[in-house]
């Protein structure tokens, strides 16, 4: 089992982060497009290349974001119409999310199976999480999906303080 731990730097308006190993070594570098249109996060790997694309999708009723691992679409995350909680769903072939996910608490399963576990760690500067790596196989898709349920989240927060104003 391999842990990786996705730590943002509070207030960094570029969006950029990294992904350490147990080591704090750095595994993966994630980078967003500031103002610009489609907002982007690309993932790359410790030699800079490009592993994972997440894209908020333009001119949509309710926000969309597709997620691109090795150039190939592997899910979107869509915002339900609700009166009351905000509601999301995950459509990915064969991989589904079991808990809160919300909270940054949850289960990455690949066919029934627990292919990596999401936990965010508490008391620490800035949202930190702790992604625990069951199939290695499956360790792009799965950095991709935390990272793309980070932007949802995000995109929702920023939402509700535009409407507050």
């Amino acid at each position: 089992m391999k842990q990786l731990y996705i730590k943002q730097k509070v207030f960094s308006l570029s969006g950029k982060f990294t992904v350490k190993d147990q080591q704090e070594n750095d595994v993966y570098y994630v980078e967003g497009s500031f103002l610009q249109i489609p907002k982007t996060f690309s993932i790359m790997n410790a030699a800079r290349d490009e592993v994972a694309l997440i894209t908020k999708k333009v001119f949509s009723f309710l926000p969309i974001f597709f997620v691109e691992v090795n150039g190939q679409e592997v899910l979107t995350i869509k915002k339900e119409f609700s009166f009351f909680k905000a509601r999301y769903t995950i459509d990915a072939a064969g991989i589904e999310v079991k808990g809160n996910w919300w909270d940054m608490d949850f289960q990455i399963l690949q066919h029934g199976e627990v292919v990596g576990k999401v936990n965010k760690e508490w008391f620490t500067w800035g949202d930190s999480y702790k992604v625990q790596i069951l199939n290695e196989e499956m360790e792009a898709i799965i950095i991709a999906l935390v990272v793309a349920i980070d932007c949802v989240k995000a995109d929702q927060a920023g939402a509700s303080s535009a409407a507050a104003t």
